[in-house]
Protein backbone atom coordinates (compact mmCIF):
# COMPACT_ATOMS: atom_id res chain seq x y z
CA UNK A 1 0.00 0.00 0.00
CA UNK A 2 1.14 3.23 -1.42
CA UNK A 3 1.49 6.47 0.92
CA UNK A 4 -0.97 8.16 -1.81
CA UNK A 5 -3.64 4.99 -1.32
CA UNK A 6 -6.57 6.61 -0.18
CA UNK A 7 -7.10 5.03 3.09
CA UNK A 8 -3.61 6.14 3.88
CA UNK A 9 -5.21 9.56 3.57
CA UNK A 10 -8.51 8.72 5.83
CA UNK A 11 -5.86 7.94 8.33
CA UNK A 12 -4.59 11.05 8.61
CA UNK A 13 -8.12 12.98 8.01
CA UNK A 14 -8.93 10.82 11.45
CA UNK A 15 -5.84 12.05 12.76
CA UNK A 16 -6.36 15.28 12.51
CA UNK A 17 -10.01 15.58 14.03
CA UNK A 18 -8.22 13.72 16.62
CA UNK A 19 -5.87 15.51 17.59
CA UNK A 20 -7.82 18.78 16.65
CA UNK A 21 -10.69 17.66 19.69
CA UNK A 22 -8.36 15.96 22.17
CA UNK A 23 -6.16 19.13 22.01
CA UNK A 24 -9.53 21.31 22.88
CA UNK A 25 -10.69 18.78 25.64
CA UNK A 26 -7.89 19.13 27.19
CA UNK A 27 -7.58 22.64 26.63
CA UNK A 28 -4.51 23.20 25.35
CA UNK A 29 -3.08 25.85 22.05
CA UNK A 30 -0.94 24.62 19.72
CA UNK A 31 2.04 25.77 21.15
CA UNK A 32 1.36 24.40 24.82
CA UNK A 33 1.08 20.77 22.73
CA UNK A 34 4.02 21.63 21.23
CA UNK A 35 5.97 22.21 24.42
CA UNK A 36 4.19 18.72 25.98
CA UNK A 37 4.93 16.62 23.37
CA UNK A 38 8.27 18.24 21.94
CA UNK A 39 6.50 18.23 18.59
CA UNK A 40 7.14 21.05 16.23
CA UNK A 41 4.34 23.91 16.17
CA UNK A 42 4.52 24.16 12.79
CA UNK A 43 4.34 19.69 13.15
CA UNK A 44 0.93 20.47 14.62
CA UNK A 45 -0.65 22.57 12.92
CA UNK A 46 0.15 20.39 9.49
CA UNK A 47 -1.09 17.39 11.06
CA UNK A 48 -4.06 19.31 12.11
CA UNK A 49 -4.50 20.30 8.74
CA UNK A 50 -4.43 16.69 7.49
CA UNK A 51 -1.20 17.89 5.31
CA UNK A 52 1.59 15.51 6.98
CA UNK A 53 2.23 12.43 7.08
CA UNK A 54 3.72 12.07 10.39
CA UNK A 55 5.95 9.19 11.84
CA UNK A 56 4.70 6.65 14.64
CA UNK A 57 7.27 8.00 17.19
CA UNK A 58 5.92 11.64 16.44
CA UNK A 59 2.03 10.24 16.96
CA UNK A 60 3.25 8.21 20.22
CA UNK A 61 4.64 11.88 21.77
CA UNK A 62 1.47 13.62 20.69
CA UNK A 63 -0.40 10.91 22.37
CA UNK A 64 1.14 10.80 25.53
CA UNK A 65 1.40 14.64 25.97
CA UNK A 66 -3.03 14.24 25.34
CA UNK A 67 -2.70 11.36 27.82
CA UNK A 68 -4.48 8.95 25.25
CA UNK A 69 -3.49 5.51 23.60
CA UNK A 70 -1.57 5.80 20.25
CA UNK A 71 -4.84 4.07 18.62
CA UNK A 72 -7.05 7.11 19.97
CA UNK A 73 -5.24 9.17 17.70
CA UNK A 74 -5.27 7.28 14.49
CA UNK A 75 -8.88 5.64 14.69
CA UNK A 76 -12.19 6.72 13.24
CA UNK A 77 -13.78 9.65 15.37
CA UNK A 78 -17.36 7.78 15.06
CA UNK A 79 -16.98 4.02 16.13
CA UNK A 80 -19.13 2.25 18.20
CA UNK A 81 -16.28 -0.04 19.11
CA UNK A 82 -13.20 1.16 20.03
CA UNK A 83 -11.35 -1.92 20.30
CA UNK A 84 -11.64 -2.62 17.01
CA UNK A 85 -9.18 -0.18 15.21
CA UNK A 86 -8.32 -1.73 11.91
CA UNK A 87 -6.59 1.02 10.42
CA UNK A 88 -3.05 1.51 8.75
CA UNK A 89 -0.68 3.70 10.70
CA UNK A 90 2.24 3.38 8.47
CA UNK A 91 3.12 3.04 4.59
CA UNK A 92 6.47 2.14 3.93
CA UNK A 93 8.33 3.88 1.02
CA UNK A 94 7.98 -0.08 -1.01
CA UNK A 95 4.22 -0.45 -2.34
CA UNK A 96 3.03 -3.27 -0.37
CA UNK A 97 4.86 -2.38 3.19
CA UNK A 98 2.32 -1.85 5.68
CA UNK A 99 1.60 -1.93 9.46
CA UNK A 100 -1.95 -2.01 10.34
CA UNK A 101 -3.31 -1.86 14.28
CA UNK A 102 -6.42 -4.38 14.30
CA UNK A 103 -7.54 -3.77 17.89
CA UNK A 104 -6.66 -2.35 21.45
CA UNK A 105 -7.37 -4.08 24.88
CA UNK A 106 -6.68 -3.02 28.95
CA UNK A 107 -4.20 -5.18 30.00
CA UNK A 108 -3.96 -5.03 33.60
CA UNK A 109 -1.03 -7.59 33.86
CA UNK A 110 0.06 -9.15 30.85
CA UNK A 111 -0.36 -10.47 27.59
CA UNK A 112 0.22 -13.97 26.13
CA UNK A 113 0.60 -14.48 22.52
CA UNK A 114 0.06 -17.78 20.75
CA UNK A 115 0.51 -19.46 17.51
CA UNK A 116 -2.42 -21.94 17.13
CA UNK A 117 -2.77 -24.55 14.54
CA UNK A 118 -5.79 -26.85 14.39
CA UNK A 119 -5.97 -30.18 12.19
CA UNK A 120 -9.30 -30.67 9.93
CA UNK A 121 -11.63 -32.06 12.92
CA UNK A 122 -10.24 -30.73 15.84
CA UNK A 123 -11.15 -28.28 18.64
CA UNK A 124 -10.49 -26.78 21.88
CA UNK A 125 -12.51 -25.91 24.51
CA UNK A 126 -11.15 -24.11 27.17
CA UNK A 127 -12.70 -23.21 30.55
CA UNK A 128 -13.68 -19.87 30.82
CA UNK A 129 -11.13 -17.53 31.56
CA UNK A 130 -11.70 -15.13 34.93
CA UNK A 131 -13.41 -12.16 34.40
CA UNK A 132 -11.34 -9.06 32.98
CA UNK A 133 -9.64 -11.34 30.46
CA UNK A 134 -10.23 -11.10 26.80
CA UNK A 135 -8.89 -13.06 23.81
CA UNK A 136 -7.86 -11.46 20.35
CA UNK A 137 -7.48 -13.86 17.31
CA UNK A 138 -6.44 -13.39 13.97
CA UNK A 139 -6.42 -16.17 10.98
CA UNK A 140 -3.94 -16.55 8.75
CA UNK A 141 -4.50 -19.94 6.98
CA UNK A 142 -7.65 -21.78 6.75
CA UNK A 143 -11.15 -20.68 8.52
CA UNK A 144 -11.61 -21.06 12.37
CA UNK A 145 -14.83 -21.26 14.08
CA UNK A 146 -14.96 -19.75 17.26
CA UNK A 147 -18.19 -20.38 19.44
CA UNK A 148 -18.68 -18.03 22.00
CA UNK A 149 -21.67 -18.45 24.11
CA UNK A 150 -24.19 -20.32 21.87
CA UNK A 151 -23.06 -18.23 19.31
CA UNK A 152 -20.71 -19.51 16.26
CA UNK A 153 -18.34 -16.98 14.21
CA UNK A 154 -16.33 -17.88 11.71
CA UNK A 155 -12.95 -16.19 11.26
CA UNK A 156 -11.21 -16.77 7.88
CA UNK A 157 -7.61 -16.10 6.61
CA UNK A 158 -7.03 -12.47 6.82
CA UNK A 159 -9.59 -11.84 9.65
CA UNK A 160 -9.56 -11.21 13.39
CA UNK A 161 -11.95 -11.47 15.96
CA UNK A 162 -12.00 -9.98 19.89
CA UNK A 163 -13.98 -11.56 22.37
CA UNK A 164 -14.18 -11.29 26.68
CA UNK A 165 -13.11 -15.03 27.62
CA UNK A 166 -14.83 -15.04 30.74
CA UNK A 167 -17.45 -16.57 29.21
CA UNK A 168 -17.79 -20.76 27.45
CA UNK A 169 -16.20 -20.61 24.32
CA UNK A 170 -14.29 -23.53 21.91
CA UNK A 171 -12.40 -23.03 18.86
CA UNK A 172 -12.99 -25.75 16.19
CA UNK A 173 -11.65 -26.34 12.34
CA UNK A 174 -14.69 -26.96 10.37
CA UNK A 175 -12.56 -27.22 7.41
CA UNK A 176 -10.94 -29.87 5.19
CA UNK A 177 -7.63 -28.18 5.63
CA UNK A 178 -5.57 -26.79 8.48
CA UNK A 179 -6.41 -23.85 10.24
CA UNK A 180 -4.08 -21.94 12.00
CA UNK A 181 -4.21 -18.33 14.19
CA UNK A 182 -2.37 -16.00 16.10
CA UNK A 183 -3.96 -16.03 20.07
CA UNK A 184 -3.58 -13.17 22.45
CA UNK A 185 -5.17 -13.54 25.75
CA UNK A 186 -4.97 -10.26 26.89
CA UNK A 187 -5.07 -10.45 31.45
Amino acid sequence: MHKENPQRASVLQHVSQNVRRLRHAADLSQTALSEKSGVSRRMLVAIEAGEKNVSLSTLDRVAEALDVAFSDLIQAPDVRDHSRINELAWAGEITGSKAVLLAKATARREVELWEWRLEPGDRYCPDPDLEGWSEQLFVFEGSLTLVVGDVENTINAGEFFMFASHQPHAYRNDGSAAVRFIRNVVI
